[in-house]
């Protein structure tokens, strides 16, 4: 049976990405995960410079390359041509390790398998599904200052992705800053989850209806803006 809201339209990937991009402030160092946070790269307000960092050894990329552009020799971590940038540097990926591990990135965008009403964060393996391991996102989640995450709010059975407690490996505890889904903007907050954005047309009770932890509703909470 299907629950009360599963049949609503939701935001699509472009949309949530929008939305996480709109949190990256003039300067910012910016490490992007895989998945829906690549797609933060296309869509940068104009007149605003975001200095992209990725695992592999770069810094000062631009927008993912179109697939005439694309060259895969110019590459971010989750091997996507990018495009290049004036004053783009390279370098090994120790000393980008080096950069994340020392606090020199201002934002990592990173997807998640679930999240917990602490902020806790499971993004590297599930149950039954063999991972190939976790990459580098033990150390963007411990390491740079602020973490967002972008994901769809339920799985594609319907089941809650904003957890009490995670069920799945965890990469980090009480690492999540904030949370954009395809529902709902979410702070994560000393006193729990706070819900400060709805998708358009959907209503505090249906979104909490598809979440196991749970929301406060934010003082003047309002619809997704972009």
């Amino acid at each position: 049976m299907k629950r009360i809201g599963e049949m609503k339209p939701r935001l699509d990937e472009q949309t949530v990405a929008l939305r996480a991009a709109r949190e990256f402030f003039d300067g910012a160092v910016v490490n992007l995960g895989y998945g829906m946070p690549g797609l933060c790269a296309n869509l940068i307000p104009e007149g605003r410079t975001v200095y992209f960092q990725s695992e592999n050894g770069v810094l000062g990329y631009g927008s993912l390359a179109a697939d005439k552009d694309q060259d895969y020799e110019l590459i971010n971590a989750s091997d996507q041509p990018v495009t290049p940038l004036p004053g783009m540097s390279f370098f090994d990926s120790a000393a980008a390790f080096d950069m994340i591990r020392g606090g020199h990135v201002d934002i990592t965008v990173l997807g998640a398998y679930q999240v917990s009403q602490n902020g806790d964060l499971a993004n590297w393996g599930r149950p039954g599904r063999p991972a190939t391991g976790m990459g580098g996102g033990m150390d963007l989640a411990a390491g740079v200052k602020r973490v967002i995450i972008t994901m769809l709010h339920t799985t594609k059975e319907g089941a809650p992705r904003l957890v009490k407690e995670c069920t799945y490996p965890l990469t980090a505890q009480r690492c999540v800053s904030l949370i954009i889904t395809d529902l709902a903007v979410i702070e994560v907050t000393v006193k729990g989850l706070v819900l400060k954005e709805t998708a358009p047309g959907w209503t505090v009770w249906e979104i909490q209806n598809l979440t196991e932890a749970n929301l406060i509703p934010a003082a003047g909470i309002k619809e997704i803006e972009l």
